[in-house]
């Protein structure tokens, strides 16, 4: 949910503090007004105008009706911050450690050096993290507060009925779409050919225990396109975001040492963990998929073949993909690619799927999703939809997702409403 209050915190929780020292002349900052345990502060209001100004030349740092919106957005946000501590959530130093070094990387990227941070906000790297502190764990506090309140709102076929019926008219027009759908089959190595990769991956990482440069072995052997030109670098990753093979190696593994050949899905990886935290660990690998032969590829094509000959001979498409194809994210879906524009249609496919009629199937091809495997699939092209005025039986998802997000909007201002309510708030001063 893209909430004011939220996407205003996540413009300026950096440019804030830079608008917060008073200047030569300036009156000193005072408490506006009082939410729970926290204050706002005259400062507060002109740190959020100061970052919107970022985006917007032409805002006025003394426009009444804009400061009174910032500060109705810092009243909920304490507000809900109030609420989370009374909801026992709690968000770990290490979280707020990570996501402060994530903003002042970012900040790092976009100056050009910590030097340069440091006299764009006129304070020292540990005074900025200092400043940003308590907005971070805050924003995180919100965050999940607001997950667990309104992530898992849905809505009926009903509901989905009324709100089409109640608004059909500020419903935006459906572009010219093709609706799409597919089955991918991933190529599988056989023991022979993972062997020959495993060995090379044996000796690779002697190469490197007896001195040689792990970096450029990376540019010269690894299968992963992504990081192979920057030596392997994979950077910092938290707990959880790694495949767990992966991640019990980098976090075993002490500052410096290499691993032994780690399978994963992908193929073989060689790890350096360079640095760790508890829940933290930055590396690199070199990765060394798994030999494939043109066997394993014609395996892949002909599974894709005897789908496509079933689901011609009568078979449904959506059940066949639940069932078979490797796509994660697609299958539970039955292959559901979207409803894409012309000009989102990768460059190499469009001449195939403006080519197939309506309810037709491509024949098996390469699936280039993930650089580290190898994939076919096939094309299912239900339908296209020339641009027209929404309706139930050809755009039912879409007007479900705005379905949902009016929904949502409605229960987050009743909700910040009984907050209002029940907590404690006052306004104590011009702001």
């Amino acid at each position: 949910m893209r909430l004011l209050v939220l996407s205003i915190f996540f413009i300026s929780v950096m440019i804030n503090i830079a608008h917060t020292q008073p200047k030569a002349g300036e009156s000193l900052d005072r408490i506006v007004a009082i939410v729970g345990e926290d204050v706002v502060m005259k400062s507060d209001i002109d740190g959020q105008i100061g970052a919107l100004m970022q985006y917007d030349k032409n805002l006025d740092i003394n426009d009444k009706t804009l400061r009174k919106q910032i500060l109705d957005g810092l009243i909920d946000q304490f507000l809900m911050v109030y609420k989370a501590k009374q909801d026992s959530i709690v968000i770990s130093d290490e979280e707020v450690t990570q996501r402060m070094e994530m903003h002042l990387q970012t900040e790092v990227r976009r100056f050009g050096s910590e030097q340069r941070v440091e006299q764009v906000y006129g304070m020292s790297i540990p005074r900025i993290k200092n400043e940003i502190k308590e907005k971070i764990r805050h924003s995180l506090l919100v965050q999940n507060l607001l997950s667990v309140k309104f992530s898992e709102v849905k809505v009926t076929q009903k509901e989905v009925q009324d709100f089409y019926n109640q608004n059909s008219d500020s419903i935006p027009e459906m572009p010219a779409a093709y609706e799409l759908y597919h089955i991918v089959k991933n190529v599988k190595s056989d023991d022979d050919t993972k062997k020959a990769s495993f060995d090379f991956a044996v000796k690779l990482r002697d190469s490197l225990l007896n001195g040689a440069d792990f970096a450029d072995f990376a540019k010269r052997y690894s299968g992963d396109p992504g990081t192979a030109e920057d030596g392997g670098e994979l950077g910092w990753f938290e707990r959880g975001k790694l495949f767990p093979e992966f991640e019990k190696a980098a976090f075993k593994l002490a500052v410096n040492e290499i691993s032994l050949p780690i399978e994963t899905p992908f193929g073989f990886h060689i790890i350096q963990t360079l640095d760790k935290r508890p829940e933290a660990v930055k590396t690199r690998h070199i990765l060394l998929k798994f030999a494939q032969s043109n066997e394993d590829k014609q395996k892949a094509i002909d599974f894709l073949n005897d789908l496509k000959k079933k689901i011609e001979e009568g078979s449904d498409f959506e059940e066949l993909a639940k069932l078979y194809s490797d796509d994660k994210e697609t299958r539970g879906f039955g292959g559901f690619l979207g409803k894409l524009p012309y000009e989102d249609i990768p460059e190499k496919l469009r001449s195939i799927v403006t080519s197939l009629p309506d309810g037709a199937l491509s024949e098996p091809m390469l699936y280039v999703s993930d650089p580290t495997k190898e994939s076919y699939h096939i094309i299912y092209k239900k339908k296209f939809h020339v641009v027209h005025k929404a309706n139930l039986n050809d755009d039912f998802n879409e007007i479900e997702q705005y379905a949902i997000e009016s929904k949502k909007r409605k229960l987050y201002a009743e909700f910040l409403q009984n907050l209002r309510k029940v907590m404690h708030w006052e306004i104590v001063s011009d702001y």
